[in-house]
């Protein structure tokens, strides 16, 4: 089995097409794979959560879901005072 990766840009038919050479007359199985690109925000891509570790749709559940009035987050203090270089 090869795996064979590349990179297409749709055309403005929103299609996308894409040429695999291989041996004449020969049958194949194909198996295609259609993720987006990711976006580069600021040159520098952004893992996400799942690259990180954490499983599909985690931290999702769990945003927002302390419905206790009585909790919250105490002070935090100020940040200790650093030395000054001249």
């Amino acid at each position: 089995m090869n795996i064979v990766q590349l990179t297409a840009t749709t055309g403005t038919d929103g299609k996308l097409r894409f040429e695999i050479p291989a041996e004449p007359n020969g049958e194949f199985e194909i198996a295609v794979i259609v993720q987006a690109k990711p976006k580069m925000n600021g040159g520098v891509r952004k893992p996400t959560p799942e690259e990180l570790g954490w499983p599909p749709g985690f931290l999702e559940s769990v945003v927002g879901v302390i419905d206790d009035d009585t909790f919250v987050r105490p002070p935090q203090g100020d940040y200790p005072k650093r030395e000054v270089f001249d």
